[in-house]
């Protein structure tokens, strides 16, 4: 069998170095030992319990299913990926930017949904789309080895035109970094760039996971952003919405929710595993001048199924309020 071209052997002070020069010391060795605490059943982070990180868990999940007859239809729907547009009004919106669409995409868990991934791949040659972005969650668990999720998202990246963007999410290894880049991804990692038309601009912010590690500064991803100036901010959860209005971004683009995976019906979601009011748990929603729209997301966690929920890739279409 070939080796994996994404798998990275050096040693974790070659990786410390390597991350120091692209975010800083303190950043990355903050990071790193901020994973190794959320890396136990019970550990660090906002949340005290760490489901994903629980085995017997996902067995006894899919031994009910299995049981109630379910397990075969929930798998199925994973692969129901469906394109959602979203029209979105906004104030400041500079005018040549007007119809400016944003491919968003989150949650993929790439290496434990290949089917929601083929099915992704099969959709993007038809989307026409200004820039992507990546909303974090790229590997299935969240610890251990991550080099098959870099080489299937790699074959996702093959498909996508134009800059693509993302952030890092609650399953996902600052490790990945080097490799996410080397596959032309810009990681916005409390950091912000510029989108230039003409004499115009906007700007696209991107934060640290803010669930489990809480490694978010959205003040410092905002430092370089004039004020009066149109402004996204990238997030792998919604749930820093009322920090993310108050530093003055005009959208608010997120996952992690999975829009609740398992919902009653009428998509109703049993739980959201995120602290912020239940309408923003997927789809588009407003607080105060921003608007925010929370992805269900394409993949599946801790165990690939979906009931009442079916997985999306999203085409935000901008325009002038």
């Amino acid at each position: 069998m070939a080796d994996n071209p994404w798998s990275d052997t050096r040693t974790q002070e070659e990786i410390c170095t390597v991350l120091e020069q692209r975010l800083g010391q303190l950043h990355a060795r903050q990071r790193l030992a901020i994973e190794e605490s959320t890396e136990q059943i019970f550990g660090g982070g906002i949340n005290f319990f760490h489901p994903e990180n629980w085995y017997s868990m996902q067995s006894v999940m899919r031994f009910v299913l299995k049981l109630s007859g379910l397990y075969s239809r929930g798998c199925k729907n994973t692969e129901l990926v469906e394109v959602r547009h979203n029209e979105i009004k906004l104030r400041g919106l500079p005018p040549r930017f007007e119809g400016f669409t944003v491919l968003h995409i989150s949650d993929m868990h790439v290496d434990m949904n290949p089917g929601p991934m083929q099915r992704l791949i099969e959709h993007l040659p038809e989307l026409k789309y200004d820039v992507c972005v990546l909303t974090g969650d790229f590997r299935g668990q969240t610890f251990g080895p991550f080099a098959a999720a870099l080489a299937g998202l790699a074959q996702v990246r093959s498909h996508l035109n134009g800059p693509v963007f993302g952030v890092l999410g609650n399953h996902d290894t600052i490790r990945m970094v080097p490799g996410l880049e080397r596959m032309g991804i810009r990681m916005l990692l409390n950091e912000s760039a510029s989108i230039e038309r003409g004499d115009q601009r906007i700007h696209l912010a991107g934060i640290d996971d803010a669930h489990y590690y809480r490694a978010d500064n959205i003040e410092k991803a905002a430092s370089q952003i004039p004020r009066d100036e149109f402004s996204i901010l990238l997030s792998h959860t919604p749930e820093i919405f009322y920090r993310a209005a108050l530093a003055g971004f005009r959208l608010l683009l997120s996952g992690h929710t999975h829009g609740g995976q398992v919902c009653l019906p009428r998509s109703i979601p049993i739980t959201l595993d995120s602290a912020l009011p239940r309408h923003m748990g997927s789809g588009p929603w407003k607080h105060n001048s921003m608007v925010g729209y929370t992805s269900a997301g394409v993949g599946s966690s801790i165990v690939a199924v979906r009931f009442n929920c079916r997985p999306e890739i999203t085409m935000h279409h901008l325009h002038a309020e």
